[in-house]
């Protein structure tokens, strides 16, 4: 097989990309303060509604003497389910702004609730537009955003002598084209898995051959939702 130094990666794609909504790794809570009213802003990964609501009832729970607990949510792989609470404020002064800074932000698996305690002065429908929408992004910058792609699982059975070089040669396939290295696992031969862009697959299957004077042979598996940094 061929020295991985001496290989050509291939070129990155730049056509239609599999890339999906964003997610958060873990959830932020950020406090702003508008006209000595508090806005306390938490934002959460969630998979489901049911764990949205449980974030929520926390939250009422840690915070039972707030004025208002105002939601946003969007669900799905592609955002398809969203949901908004204005929580006693005036209709679409809280939960519709939140709700529009999720869709900004292309983000999906997320809840945002806003925890309102009243600090005496009235902000009017665009204030509270404002202070709303304006408290979710700030969480949202604080958050660390995970990005999702749609990936062809693939599996290659290397022989050991050579699993070196290609697992060399693998790593920077990946980091060239946005992918992301599976699992390893050793037996008659090393068995690489690699999280391959479904618009890289054909292109990945060209350079594997050529990286190995066609002794490889990538066997296509699933296709899977995978996050990235």
């Amino acid at each position: 097989m061929p020295r991985a130094t001496d290989l050509v990666i291939g070129r990155r794609y730049t056509g239609r990309v599999s890339a999906l909504l964003s997610t958060i790794s873990a959830p932020v809570v950020v406090e702003t303060l508008v006209k000595r009213s508090r806005f306390i802003a938490r934002v959460a990964p969630v998979s489901t509604p049911a764990e949205a609501d449980s974030v929520i009832t926390a939250v009422r729970k840690e915070y039972w003497n707030a004025s208002h607990h105002c939601v946003a949510m969007v669900m799905g792989d592609s955002g398809e389910t969203q949901r908004s609470s204005d929580d006693g404020e005036p209709s679409g002064t809280a939960g519709v702004p939140m709700l529009e800074v999720l869709r900004q932000r292309e983000v999906t698996k997320v809840v945002a609730v806003v925890t309102r305690y009243f600090g005496g002065v009235k902000l009017g429908a665009g204030g509270l537009v404002r202070a709303y929408g304006s408290a979710v992004a700030a969480a949202l910058d604080a958050a660390t955003l995970l990005r999702r792609r749609t990936v062809c699982s693939v599996s290659i059975a290397v022989p050991h002598a050579d699993a070196g070089r290609f697992d060399n040669w693998m790593r920077e396939w990946v980091r060239i084209n946005d992918g992301a290295v599976g699992e390893t696992s050793y037996h008659h031969d090393a068995e690489f898995e690699v999280m391959v862009p479904m618009e890289l697959v054909e292109q990945f299957d060209v350079d594997v051959a050529a990286m190995s004077a066609g002794l490889l042979m990538p066997v296509r598996g699933q296709e899977r939702i995978v996050t990235m940094r």
